[in-house]
C-alpha cells in the first residue's frame, strides 16, 4: 500500500485523515478489493498513531462499507458494490467529499477572522461593487410591484432572461428567454442536470484536474466519476475517445474558459474535435462558464460551436457580482429547459426574483460593465506582480494562465502539498492543495493560488517557507 500522509500537527483529526486517505486509495485502485490492510499494531507503529485510533478507523471504514473484518485474519477491502439503497446514499457520498468539505469549513468558519485566503475561489470583498449594489436593492424595495414576498416565475425573472440572451448572442449562443432557466448560483444548476440526466452509478467525465465541488456534487447524486486530463489546450483528446468507447458516459462537465484551476482556456481545434466526438458517441456536454466575465479578448465555446443541440450552458453571477445573491442560469434546448425548470419546481419551488431582479438593474444600468472592467484591469495588475514573485521563489506554472484569477503552481522538489496546506492554516494562511483538484484524490505537488489575493506579505511568507521546508 502506497504510504499515507499523516500529519499529527494537523486540525484535522487523525482518524479523519485515516479514513479520507484509505478512501481514496480504495477508490483509485491504489487498494484492490481483497487487499489486506496492515494488522492494527503494526499500522499504529508504522505511522506513530494509537491502536485505539487504528481500530476506530477501521471499524469506520468496516461501517462504510470499505473494508470487511474477518475473524482471526484481519482486515481486507471489501469487493464493494454501488449503493442502492437510499440510507447508503445519503451515508457514503459525504464520506466520499470529505476532502472537498476541508477547504469548504475553512471558508465558512475563518470568514470573519484575520485568515489571509489565497487559496480560496472569489474575488477580495474591496473589489466589488458594494455601493452599486445596495442603490439597487434600496431601488428596488422603493418599487411598488417589487413582489418582496410572492414566489418567483417557474423559469425566473424574465426581464433578465431576456438580457441574458442579448448577453449570449455577444458570445455568439443564440437563444431565446424560454431556453433560460435561472437558478440559485451555478452548483444548483449542475445538481438540477445531474439529477435530470444522471441515474445513479451512471459515468460522468470531469476535467482533471477540475473544480472539487463538482466532484462532490456528482458523486451525492451517485455518479461514477472518470478524469480528463486537461492540456493547455483543453481536455485530453486521445484520452476523451478512449474513456468514450469503454465507458459510454452520460456527461462530460468541463470549463472551456479561463478553466478552473489551470487559468488556462480551450482552443478552437480542440472544441471541433470534441464537438465531433460528442456526435460519434452520443455525449452531452456541460459547459460550465461560470468565468466567462474575466475573460480578456476572444474565446472558445462548445456552446457557440454547438448551438446548445449537444452543449448544457451554465454561468453565474456569484464569483463576478456577489456570492450572497446567488444568481446563476442554464441555457439549453427548450425541451431541456421546461423539463429543468419542472425539476426546479419539484426541488426549490423557485429562485430568488429579488435577487434575479438586481443582477438585472446591475446590468441594465452599465454597472455590472464598469465592474468588470475595473477588476479585469486589477486581476492583470495583480497577476503581473504574483507570477514573477512565484518563479523567484523557485515555483513553476502547470501552464500559462490566459487571464482570471487563478494559477495553478508547484515546487520541483515537493509531491504532496495537503501536508502544507494543513499546516499553512496554523500561520494563518489557507492554501488550496493540488489534491481537492483531482477526482480521485491522492498526493499531488499542485497548489491553486488566487492572484486576487497574493497582495499580504503572510502569503509570500508562508510561500517562501514552504520552499524552504518551513
Amino acid at each position: 500500500m502506497t504510504p499515507l500522509c499523516i500529519d499529527h500537527q494537523a486540525g484535522q483529526p487523525l482518524v479523519d485523515q485515516i479514513v479520507g486517505q484509505m478512501i481514496a486509495r480504495i477508490g483509485d485502485k491504489s487498494l484492490r478489493s481483497g487487499s489486506r490492510l496492515p494488522s492494527i499494531r503494526g499500522f499504529a507503529a508504522e505511522y506513530r498513531v494509537s491502536k485505539f485510533t487504528v481500530v476506530e478507523a477501521y471499524d469506520r471504514l468496516v461501517a462504510l462499507g470499505y473494508v470487511q473484518s474477518r475473524r482471526g485474519a484481519g482486515f481486507f477491502v471489501a469487493s464493494r458494490v454501488e449503493p442502492s439503497g437510499r440510507v447508503e446514499l445519503r451515508e457514503r457520498p459525504l464520506r466520499r467529499v470529505v476532502d472537498s468539505l476541508w477547504l469548504l469549513r475553512q471558508d465558512a468558519f475563518t470568514a470573519d477572522n484575520d485568515m489571509v485566503k489565497p487559496g480560496c475561489g472569489w474575488l477580495p470583498a474591496d473589489w466589488m461593487p458594494e455601493a452599486e449594489l445596495e442603490k439597487a436593492l434600496r431601488d428596488l424595495t422603493r418599487r411598488p410591484n417589487a413582489r418582496l414576498t410572492s414566489y418567483g416565475e417557474p423559469f425566473g425573472y424574465r426581464p433578465l432572461r431576456q438580457q441574458l440572451c442579448i448577453r449570449l448572442a455577444e458570445l455568439e449562443i443564440d437563444t431565446q428567454p424560454d431556453q433560460i432557466v435561472l437558478t440559485t448560483g451555478a452548483m444548483q444548476a449542475l445538481d438540477l442536470i445531474a439529477r435530470y440526466l444522471v441515474d445513479e452509478g451512471d459515468t460522468v467525465l470531469v476535467d482533471d484536474p477540475g473544480f472539487f465541488n463538482v466532484f462532490a456534487n456528482q458523486k451525492l447524486n451517485g455518479a461514477r466519476l472518470l478524469g480528463v486530463p486537461r492540456t493547455p489546450a483543453g481536455p485530453d483528446l486521445q484520452v476523451l475517445e478512449q474513456l468514450l468507447q469503454e465507458h459510454k458516459p452520460k456527461l462530460f462537465i468541463t470549463n472551456s474558459v479561463l478553466h478552473n484551476p489551470t487559468g488556462t482556456s480551450l482552443n478552437r481545434a480542440t472544441a471541433f474535435r470534441i464537438l465531433q466526438l460528442a456526435e460519434k458517441y452520443d455525449l452531452t456536454i456541460v459547459e460550465d462558464d461560470i468565468y466567462s466575465d474575466f475573460q480578456v479578448g476572444p474565446g472558445e465555446r462548445l456552446a457557440a460551436l454547438d448551438q446548445l443541440n449537444r452543449v448544457i450552458y451554465v454561468g453565474s453571477f456569484s464569483k463576478t457580482l456577489s456570492a450572497n445573491l446567488r444568481v446563476g442560469f442554464i441555457a439549453t434546448s427548450e425541451r431541456r429547459a421546461q423539463d429543468l425548470c419542472d425539476l426546479k419546481l419539484l426541488t426549490a419551488l423557485s429562485s430568488s426574483e429579488a435577487a434575479e431582479r438586481v443582477i438585472h438593474a446591475m446590468l441594465i444600468e452599465g454597472a455590472y460593465r464598469k465592474h468588470m472592467e475595473r477588476v479585469k484591469s486589477r486581476l492583470k495588475q495583480a497577476s503581473d506582480r504574483a507570477l514573477p514573485r512565484l518563479e523567484s521563489l523557485g515555483y513553476t506554472c502547470w501552464a500559462q494562465p490566459s487571464g482570471g484569477m487563478f494559477v495553478f503552481a508547484r515546487l520541483p522538489w515537493i509531491e504532496d502539498t495537503a501536508p502544507l496546506a494543513q499546516r499553512a492554516v496554523q500561520s494563518g494562511v489557507m492554501l488550496a492543495p493540488g489534491s481537492l483538484f483531482c477526482p480521485h484524490g491522492g498526493a499531488t505537488p499542485w497548489l491553486r493560488l488566487n492572484m486576487a489575493h497574493m497582495d499580504d506579505e503572510r502569503v509570500w511568507r508562508c510561500l517562501d517557507q514552504l520552499g524552504q521546508g518551513g
